[in-house]
């Protein structure tokens, strides 16, 4: 297993990326509706615009760049912001405003590192709390490793010397290859889907379950179904940004029902969630309120794909909600029962595995579901929550076995 993380570089997962084009702290929130929709992990990095002396773009160092990143903006954060009283009163306004006013600053979330630093290297950072690495687009580095830099989705590469060995430490290998001012961002999916690729070289692990491997984290957020959905966007969390709507069972125990997140919240109706999360409980809020008497609220022109964002208006004519209207359901054959009790919710029920579920098997879930985390349930007692695995949590299992221990000395 050492060889996976030490004999592989940060290069490896770029190939084929795109350039990272920068969003800035100044665009609205509707033009960050639109970038969200097409970005990873349901959030995109947001930077200041750069020192300009007129009109041309002044030359910055790493240094200077990375004072410039603001932080992560999800969907989540967007949603609660058209929540507040004063935006739903004046949504066009709302929609007008700077991403600068709804986003936390937290610089801490993005590092740049070299194309030849060592995988290991980049998962450790990670594991601390990094979630996008920025890493110059140049194909004339040197130390990329062998296993990647003759062929790639069966084309040869150019300008890459093979003969090169791979990168042992944090030392720079392509110190003397040209810069410019392209860089692509990796994200911890990116990260996730190489190693999936990798799931021979990681046995036994991939095949444990995530109990016996303790990727089970049991310090997750949680509210109550019968809370205001509001309250879940009070304090929320970080990593995941995820809270679950639980009800409470006669043994004292909490089933969950659904999720209030950042990956349910990812190209769904803004408006009509805002408004749902502002008026409902947190329990209507994921079920749809079909079963609690059908509310209305004006109609929200947006739809759940954010088709035509810039004609965004409100109407007049009352429209029921349910977790389809804002786009928790893939279509309206989804909503109907599936039996005494039960309903097949769709989008909007909760990804979960069980305890005795494999490594392997919630990575394969959370990529399939473009998900940042999978709520965890005991084996015999359906839907009784007891943790939540995270893209943290997986990084921790691959890397802690002790063959993995040698990959860490330069």
């Amino acid at each position: 297993m050492a060889s996976v993380f030490l004999y592989h570089v940060v290069g490896d997962l770029t190939v084929g990326k795109p350039v990272l084009v920068e969003f800035y702290d100044n665009e609205p929130v509707e033009s960050a509706l639109r970038a969200i929709a097409d970005t990873t992990e349901g959030g995109i990095p947001v930077w200041k615009r750069k020192q300009t002396l007129k009109g041309v773009n002044l030359i910055e160092g790493s240094e200077v760049r990375l004072q410039r990143f603001v932080g992560i903006l999800n969907s989540l954060d967007i949603v609660s912001f058209l929540a507040k009283a004063e935006c739903l009163e004046d949504q066009e306004k709302a929609m007008r405003t700077p991403v600068a006013e709804v986003l936390t600053p937290n610089s801490s979330l993005l590092k740049e590192v070299d194309p030849g630093t060592r995988l290991i290297d980049a998962l450790e950072m990670m594991k601390q709390g990094v979630r996008r690495l920025l890493v110059p687009k140049s194909v004339g580095w040197r130390g990329m490793s062998k296993r990647f830099s003759i062929l790639y989705h069966g084309k040869w590469l150019k300008n890459i010397e093979t003969s090169s060995s791979p990168t042992t430490g944090n030392r720079s290998s392509s110190s003397s290859a040209p810069r410019d001012s392209r860089f692509c961002c990796l994200s911890r999916e990116d990260v996730l889907r190489f190693i999936i690729g990798c799931l021979g070289a990681l046995a036994p692990i991939p095949l444990s379950s995530i109990s016996n491997l303790g990727a089970i984290n049991t310090h997750f957020c949680f509210v109550d179904a019968s809370a205001p959905a509001i309250y879940a966007t009070r304090k929320p969390p970080q990593d995941p940004c995820a809270i679950a709507v639980v009800e409470p069972t006669p043994d004292g125990q909490q089933k969950i029902i659904g999720e209030i997140s950042a990956s349910k919240m990812w190209k769904c109706n803004y408006l009509g969630a805002a408004w749902a999360l502002a008026n409902l409980s947190a329990g209507q809020f994921v079920m749809g309120s079909e079963d609690q008497g059908n509310p209305t609220f004006p109609d929200f022109s947006i739809n759940a794909q954010l088709e035509d964002m810039e004609k965004t208006t409100v109407g007049s004519r009352p429209w029921k909600f349910s977790s389809r209207s804002v786009g928790f359901f893939s279509n309206p054959a989804s909503s109907m029962a599936a039996g005494a009790g039960a309903r097949y919710r769709g989008r909007s029920a909760p990804l979960t595995c069980k305890v005795t579920s494999s490594l392997a098997a919630v990575m394969a879930q959370m990529l399939s579901h473009r998900a940042a985390h999978v709520w965890v349930t005991e084996e015999e007692a359906e839907d009784v929550l007891v943790g939540v695995v995270s893209y943290t949590d997986i990084l921790f299992a691959v890397t802690k076995n002790p063959s993995t221990v040698i990959s860490t000395i330069p």
